[in-house]
């Protein structure tokens, strides 16, 4: 099986932290895949606000179209999974973003759950996406600590006591199951874990495990386009 991972930020060194975690992640999960990442050609080098992430929305399908071809599922490898709908309904092969997936895997265990990642800003945006995934207010607990994921990542042991810090409020407060999530963060669950006597889920191996089991979505009907680039022009037109 041959899986694209796409990383919404233009952080090359993001891209390579994410494939080196999920290269190692595979035989612990008992999961076997050849792996390809790519970076976002265009927009923020880590995405941090619900203009980035719009953006990245864009740069997500321009990578899709340029490197999707031949593969056999898709992992939109940036927590809060920009273009996510809009890429399902282009990949024609299993797609998921790891936000979703491990929504979804969170879900199949426990009822509360608890989202830690980097950055105030996403605090609402993953609210609203927990919302738009059917979730109720109050069944999701999203926090964040101060360091972005790009500066989690530039000293990821660094980060590991606040991160922590965040688990046990979050797990105090009721979350039941607590996901570690952002490309950033990918890998600190187990550090995170044994630092906050939490069990803690990677956001990364959520989604290894869910697009392993995703369905074979409808490809959507071809639609003409004005000014794009011409492998995503190509790839809209079906």
């Amino acid at each position: 099986m041959k899986l694209l991972l796409i990383n919404g930020n233009t952080d090359p060194a993001i891209t390579a932290r994410v494939l080196q975690h999920a290269q190692a992640a595979l035989p612990r999960l008992g999961l076997s895949a050849e792996l390809h990442a790519v970076t976002a050609r265009f927009g923020a080098r880590y995405i941090a606000s619900r203009a980035s992430a719009a953006i990245a929305g864009h740069a997500v399908l321009e990578a899709l179209a340029e490197h999707g071809a031949g593969m056999d599922g898709i992992i939109i490898a940036c927590f809060g999974d920009p273009g996510l709908d809009a890429a399902k309904e282009l990949a024609g092969v299993p797609l998921v973003g790891m936000a979703e997936a491990s929504l979804a895997v969170a879900r199949a265990a426990q009822r509360r759950i608890g989202f830690i990642t980097g950055g105030a800003a996403w605090v609402p945006m993953l609210e609203e996406f927990c919302l738009s995934r059917g979730l109720p207010a109050g069944q999701v607990l999203v926090r964040a600590v101060a360091p972005d994921g790009a500066r989690i990542a530039a000293d990821p042991e660094g980060a590991v006591a606040e991160l922590a810090e965040a688990v046990r409020a979050a797990a105090a407060d009721g979350a039941e199951a607590v996901v570690l999530g952002g490309a950033g963060l990918a890998g600190l669950a187990p550090a995170v874990a044994a630092a906050s006597g939490v069990a803690v889920l990677d956001s990364l191996h959520c989604a290894l495990l869910a697009v392993m089991q995703a369905a074979v979505p409808a490809r959507a009907a071809g639609v003409r386009t004005v000014g794009l680039s011409a492998a995503l022009e190509g790839w809209m037109a079906g």
